[in-house]
């Protein structure tokens, strides 16, 4: 190795060492690989990561209860109410609406977040097409995935992954080092958990996390306001 490599991967072994039982409470800090771990270059980088990240959700969560319920928590009656129903016929709850709006919020405050905080390419809402059988991926981009919405072809999505966060650790987009997802529960006495995917998906009965995991490689970890981040939604 040149000098350069082997002093970082002095540093992740150094950072390994010191942050062990610090790790045993962070998900984040486990599912870093030490060769990002290096490229951080402090010890508490990962931790602020985590603190910041953890932060967007719970700012999204304070804003967007704000306009609609002056700061306070919806009720469980009132998230279940149907405010709309979307363009298929389907009925929206407010559970359903204020999440989408949340998102918004998180994503917004998680860009700025991991544009000063992760060393390595990231990308937001990326939508993946997966290959179970061939364990292989491709990206759908934005302006198809919109042109297949709008010609209401959405049969042509199934089976495909959107996550909320993407961390690669270099440059092959199609791999992640670590794959994250906003969760708001409404109401917010409700644990935080990964969707489990029902009959008419090819991934019946397995989560989300199961899924990024196997599609996009390295961990899947929930963000939520009140418990933070987690590896598991269990």
């Amino acid at each position: 190795m040149d000098t350069e490599t082997a002093a970082r991967a002095r540093y992740a072994a150094y950072v390994a060492e010191q942050s062990a039982t610090r790790a045993v409470a962070s998900p984040l800090l486990r599912a870093i690989p030490p060769a990002v771990l290096a490229l951080m270059q402090r010890e508490h980088a990962a931790d602020e990561l985590e603190k910041r990240l953890a932060d967007c959700a719970v700012q999204a969560e304070q804003v967007g209860n704000a306009r609609f319920f002056e700061g306070r928590p919806p009720t469980r009656q009132e998230c279940s109410e149907v405010v709309e129903k979307d363009r298929c016929g389907n009925p929206v709850t407010r559970a359903m609406q204020l999440g989408k709006q949340k998102h918004v919020l998180a994503l917004e405050c998680a860009e700025q977040v991991l544009k000063e905080r992760w060393p390595a390419p990231f990308s937001i809402e990326q939508r993946y097409r997966y290959y179970p059988n061939a364990r292989m991926v491709e990206t759908i981009s934005p302006e198809k995935e919109a042109r297949l919405i709008a010609e209401g072809c959405t049969e042509e999505l199934r089976g495909t992954i959107k996550p909320d966060l993407v961390l690669h650790e270099g440059r092959n987009l199609l791999k992640a080092a670590l794959t994250l997802d906003f969760k708001f529960p409404c109401p917010d006495s409700n644990e935080p958990q990964w969707t489990r995917y029902g009959r008419s998906s090819p991934y019946d009965n397995q989560t989300q996390q199961d899924i990024y995991e196997q599609a996009l490689g390295g961990k899947a970890i929930l963000i939520s306001p009140r418990k933070g981040m987690r590896a598991s939604g269990q």
